[in-house]
């Protein structure tokens, strides 16, 4: 008799947690297949520091293959599911077409770069949403204060040292903090560059960190001013040109680096399966099941879970949720084989952090508000709590970035091309043609 079997489209944070307890509660008697597009699970809310130069990129890269027992790895990119026939077609890194029969599907494809039909934007912006995309970014900051110090005109170097992120959530204020201190830093090593270069931050909301508490939101606006960061709530880009932007409110920003962090959306993978969504994510019941499909389920940012905790509303699309997700599809999964019984999913939030670089962080484990050292102290703890792996790699960088001067260098492995705004993989850098 042949073992049923298990697959897991995605290895986010909703995908690996659900392969790693499925995993654990199958113990040989059932085939997990693992279906991603790289062979690692990516902790993104290090993402920041990476492209600061913080944190080594491998560091957060954590291998599937040393990590998830007895999980069967397919590295390749799912582009189709035949519900009523039960497989999912995928195209392999070579550009092999394939496809892999389930008895049991778990879809956590997670979400890509969310875009607005703002002129210029998918032409010139670039997002934030994998490790090419941190790495394209830390070259790209390097260059332009390289070309800000070898400019001539007063205004050039000044568009050169402006850096532009839109969208003030979790990631965008992480990447404006951290990148304020890294471009203080790289100026600080050239003696030549005169002036400081100036970041700003734009969002229509009208806070920093609109979906967080309102003092976190409070302690990291004060420590984006504080910093010298160019804080502007209620204020967007109109349109994004080679030259620089245009802001909703008509004024003009010469610059050559527009960050584009204004939230995500489902993989496009979800629009193809012709199910019933919600706000662009699968509809599951609180089981996390697709109704009419009792054989599939959905977690993470791809799923629209009902929040039991709140009813009426969906989950919220954070990490925490999605991996919490993958855990209870697990269980649930074995359950439906009768190993044990199905779960509803019903969570309430731990409290967030928010790492602001330095010695800077806002936190609220637990409801209680910390800011500065402490809060910085718990961030940290988290990360390294959460991280399946290189926790002491992560350390380690974390040392000596606080001890040693920050090597930074231009290694020019991701070109512009190969990290396009508009992205079903924003994961792996696109082909170039």
């Amino acid at each position: 008799m042949t073992k049923p079997r298990v697959v897991i489209v995605g290895a986010g944070f909703a995908g690996y947690h659900a392969a790693k307890t499925l995993g654990r509660l199958a113990r040989d008697q059932a085939e997990i297949v693992l279906l991603n597009t790289t062979d690692y699970f990516l902790y993104l809310p290090l993402l920041p520091e990476v492209a600061a130069g913080v944190v080594e990129p491998t560091r957060l890269s954590v291998p599937l293959a040393g990590t998830l027992d007895g999980v069967r790895l397919v590295v390749g990119e799912a582009d189709h599911v035949d519900l009523r026939n039960r497989w999912v077609s995928f195209t392999q890194p070579e550009g092999e077409r394939n496809r892999i029969a389930y008895d049991r599907l778990v879809l956590a494809v997670g979400s890509v770069n969310k875009l607005l039909p703002i002129p210029g934007v998918t032409e010139y912006a670039h997002g934030f949403r994998g490790l090419p995309e941190a790495l394209y970014l830390h070259d790209h900051v390097v260059r332009q204060i390289e070309l800000a110090e070898q400019a001539t005109d007063p205004a050039e170097q000044r568009a050169r040292a402006t850096f532009v992120v839109v969208g003030a959530g979790y990631t965008g204020t992480e990447v404006a903090a951290h990148g304020q201190l890294f471009t203080d830093r790289l100026v600080g090593q050239r003696s030549r560059l005169k002036l400081r270069p100036r970041w700003m931050l734009l969002d229509v909301a009208p806070r920093v960190l609109p979906e967080l508490d309102r003092r976190m939101s409070d302690t990291a606006h004060r420590v984006l001013e504080e910093r010298g960061i160019d804080v502007r709530m209620g204020t967007s880009v109109a349109v994004a040109t080679a030259d620089g932007v245009k802001l909703t409110d008509g004024e003009f920003i010469p610059t050559c680096s527009l960050f584009w962090c204004v939230g995500v959306r489902p993989d496009p993978l979800v629009a193809q399966l012709g199910l019933r969504t919600e706000k662009g994510r699968l509809v599951t019941d609180e089981y996390l099941n697709v109704p009419g499909f009792p054989e599939v389920f959905a977690c993470g940012d791809a799923a629209a879970v009902p929040d039991l905790t709140q009813p009426g509303q969906v989950c919220a699309m954070t990490a925490q949720h999605a991996q919490r997700q993958g855990k209870l599809v697990a269980h649930n999964i074995a359950a439906s084989y009768g190993q044990g019984t199905r779960k509803p999913y019903k969570h309430h939030e731990l409290g967030w952090v928010v790492d602001l670089g330095g010695l800077d962080a806002a936190a609220n484990p637990l409801k209680v508000p910390l800011a500065g050292l402490p809060a910085k102290v718990v961030t940290r703890g988290y990360h390294l709590l959460n991280l399946p792996g290189n926790r002491a790699r992560v350390g380690a960088d974390w040392l000596l970035d606080a001890t040693l001067p920050r090597p930074a260098v231009q290694l020019g492995l991701v070109p512009a091309n190969s990290v396009p705004l508009e992205s079903s993989s924003p994961e792996v850098p696109a082909h170039m043609g």
